[in-house]
């Protein structure tokens, strides 16, 4: 039977806790080293502090989970459910901590957090080009493995190395292999996961419908993901990465309104993202490009088709596809692949709010100057622009969740941040952050104004968690998220979640709630 630590006698009495623990000791079956840390547990802070990534929600005021319970095993998943349904707890379900909003660690009922760091296996077969990956593995552990077996394999998805695949699965997964394999959803062949009633499904059992489901809805609306079968893709030995800075003071403003033209329309091997940001009082548009080949083959491609952006052989770096993935976090060319591992984690540093546009039409180059002047006027706000085409094009809006396919330019991300404590410092700069999203409303998608789930933003229409959520308000930020496939989405959730355990903020809720 598991040993846990209830704490001081005041916290016994709290009967839903201490009713959770005996229930999950009972029906915990594996003997292991401590799973369940209570607000007594002298680890209970590190613990929950590990995976913070916004300082927005490590304040005193923050809502604190119940309990944390850091599964080992399935039967820890399995019992944690089981638990916190009876016992009328809700369950938050993190893998990296990467919600932008904290909702995979934070509520404003009772509730505890069920931490999938732990089961991080990741069990490669590379003859068969297939991995199966645990929840709780990050994504630069997963590009690590790959690159231990295969140096001409690879996997769709994320930059930041530290996020969870979980979650970043579930959602979507977008990254710069896009425009050639689509996302990571599209790559996703079976996968595991805990229902509401405790029980373990795979693909086969749990049905096409909730498979369909989970790759793009959302994970946390239906289950708890155990682990996701993949299946890789083919790189070259060695991929071509550049990073051309231009700024708005030169031709910074006709490379960018280019660029929005020609890179939807650019060889599939090849993805440019475009990120403005202000340094020294000035806006640089950065121009940071992952090309599937080599630069003799890439320098006239881009000439031709992009001769603005002047890309130089000396642009140019050729490298393993692994070493590109530290080169998409910025670090410098040379780092030592370990840096993909997790480390003990470092506390947040900045607060941040994040936001998210789709375009569809080329936005006016009066338009690019304006928001030039916005950003240096805020000096906090920096952007990711992310092209669409190639497979993106291909794959149909109800293939999965994730509906953002063909017709769009580009995907904006907004990040503002900031590292001044206190109230009026958090009012001001996210102000500036519903400013500058107010001011991109003409030149953006519409009817829905459409967003990625993965860049999480409450502002776009949020439930109580202990709201049973009407579908009209669901639907406002559902069909944002989702467009026609929410209503597909409702209809799971109403066969496999009828009760609505699995709820939070922006999740799916079944018909009935």
């Amino acid at each position: 039977m598991l040993s846990v630590s209830l704490g001081n006698s005041q916290h016994q009495q709290n009967p839903d806790i201490k009713q959770f623990l005996a229930c999950f000791s009972v029906h915990s079956n594996a003997k292991t080293p401590q799973v369940i840390y209570t607000q007594q547990n002298t680890s209970y802070t590190s613990i929950l502090n590990l995976h913070v990534q916004n300082k927005r929600y490590k304040k005193q005021t923050t809502p604190k989970p119940l309990a944390i319970i850091t599964a080992k095993s399935e039967s820890h998943v399995q019992a944690a459910v089981t638990c916190a349904k009876s016992n009328g707890i809700q369950i938050r379900i993190r893998s990296g901590g990467h919600d932008y909003e904290g909702v995979s660690y934070v509520s404003d009922v009772p509730y505890v957090i069920l931490d999938m760091f732990p089961l991080h296996s990741i069990d490669l077969d590379i003859k068969s080009g297939t991995a199966w990956v645990q929840s709780g593995a990050t994504i630069g552990q997963l590009y690590y493995e790959i690159a231990k077996q295969s140096n001409v394999h690879a996997f769709p998805s994320g930059v930041c190395s530290t996020m969870g695949t979980g979650g970043h699965f579930s959602g979507g997964g977008y990254g710069n292999l896009m425009r050639k394999y689509g996302l990571s959803v599209d790559n996703i062949i079976d996968a595991k996961l805990v229902d509401a009633n405790g029980v373990v499904r795979d693909r086969k059992s749990m049905g096409e419908d909730l498979f369909w489901a989970i790759r793009g809805g959302g994970g946390a609306s239906f289950g708890v993901i155990l682990s996701w079968r993949i299946k890789l893709v083919a790189v070259p030995a060695q991929v071509t990465v550049f990073n051309v800075k231009k700024s708005v003071k030169e031709d910074g403003t006709d490379v960018a309104y280019k660029w929005q033209l020609v890179a939807p329309k650019l060889d599939r091997d090849l993805f440019i993202r475009v990120e403005p940001d202000v340094v020294n009082g000035t806006v640089i548009v950065s121009f940071i490009g992952q090309f599937l080949g080599s630069t003799e083959r890439l320098v006239p491609l881009v000439n031709q088709a992009f001769p603005e952006l002047g890309l130089k052989k000396s642009d140019c770096i050729e490298m393993p596809w692994v070493n590109s993935t530290l080169f998409w976090e910025d670090l410098p060319v040379g780092t030592p692949i370990e840096a993909l591992l997790p480390t003990s984690g470092e506390p947040p540093a900045i607060y941040f709010k994040s936001r998210s546009d789709y375009v569809k039409n080329p936005i006016p180059k009066t338009a690019f100057k304006q928001m030039w002047d916005l950003m240096t006027k805020y000096n906090n706000i920096w952007m990711q622009w992310n092209p669409y085409g190639g497979m993106m094009e291909e794959i149909s809006e109800s293939a999965t969740p994730f509906p953002h396919r063909k017709g769009n330019l580009f995907l904006i991300q907004y990040f503002v941040f900031w590292t001044e404590d206190g109230a009026e410092a958090y009012d001001r700069y996210m102000n500036y952050s519903k400013s500058f999203y107010d001011f991109m409303t003409p030149f953006v998608s519409r009817s829905p104004r459409e967003v990625f789930l993965n860049y999480r933003d409450l502002d776009v229409g949020a439930k109580h968690p202990s709201s049973s959520a009407s579908l009209q308000d669901a639907e406002i930020y559902g069909t944002k998220f989702f467009k026609e496939n929410f209503d597909k989405l409702v209809r799971v959730k109403t066969n496999v979640d009828p009760s609505n355990f699995f709820t939070y903020e922006q999740s799916i809720p079944p018909k009935s709630a």
